[in-house]
């Protein structure tokens, strides 16, 4: 886990993905890893912003999103996804930071949370709850959108393909990180605290009525056959 920024640093990132009228999603780098990091931002009903996993862009980037509303609300979806919580919080000084409660004292570390995921105002758009199965240590964002919900979840589910060089060897073969939809071996050691809790949430997710994609916090948006890719990874966790 890096040490949380300081500053504003800004690694190399790609343009914003305008998704609709509620949903961006942004991919960049980490440092000295060869993993991609996604933050995601969702319109309220009320035209206030919350960002997910939050991460540090050039400044057009940054004033794109503050022209597309009040950042309201920063989401730290877990413990280790603390790298620009802090800075963050201090560009913006009226947002509310919150965490899922079981991350908390990771997160206080960097950042003091002003609530939970319990604490959120749910509004016809955006709603937060936490996952079963993992002492409260990560949640889940769903967006309503024009053509359905997306669901944003953290470290829960990965879908990042195979790398290459001695990293990409480390994560397919130690961490179990690579590879397509899946929960990594870090998650079902560290996270994952019961398994059938866990994957029954998953299957939950999977009856989401008009579930049109699932993005997670690294590499790819699960877009093909959301429903039934995490009905899969929800079977291989309760196996």
């Amino acid at each position: 886990m890096a040490k949380a920024n300081e500053s504003w640093t800004v690694l190399p990132h790609d343009p914003i993905e305008k998704l609709g009228t509620s949903l961006w999603r942004v991919q960049g780098d980490l440092p000295g890893m060869p993993m991609k990091r996604v933050m995601t931002i969702a319109k309220r009903a009320d035209g206030t912003l919350v960002i997910h996993n939050a991460m540090a862009l050039d400044e057009p980037s940054m004033k794109a999103i503050d022209a597309w509303g009040e950042v309201r609300f920063l989401l730290v979806p877990n413990g280790w996804h603390r790298l620009d919580a802090k800075v963050f919080a201090a560009r913006y000084p009226a947002a509310k930071v919150l965490c899922p409660r079981g991350s908390r004292k990771k997160v206080a570390e960097v950042v003091e949370p002003s609530g939970s995921y319990e604490d959120f105002p749910s509004d016809a758009v955006v709603s937060l709850e936490t996952l079963d199965g993992t002492a409260a240590m990560e949640g889940v964002m769903a967006v309503k959108g024009d053509g359905g919900t997306t669901l944003v979840l953290n470290d829960a589910v990965f879908n990042m393909p195979h790398l290459s060089g001695m990293q990409g060897w480390v994560l397919k073969h130690i961490t179990q990180s690579s590879g397509g939809p899946r929960v990594s071996r870090l998650a079902k050691l560290f996270m994952v605290k019961d398994k059938a809790s866990f994957a029954a949430h998953l299957e939950r997710l999977a009856a989401v009525p008009d579930l049109e994609q699932v993005i997670v916090s690294h590499h790819q948006t699960i877009t093909s056959d959301p429903a039934g890719t995490l009905r899969r990874v929800a079977s291989s966790i309760a196996g």
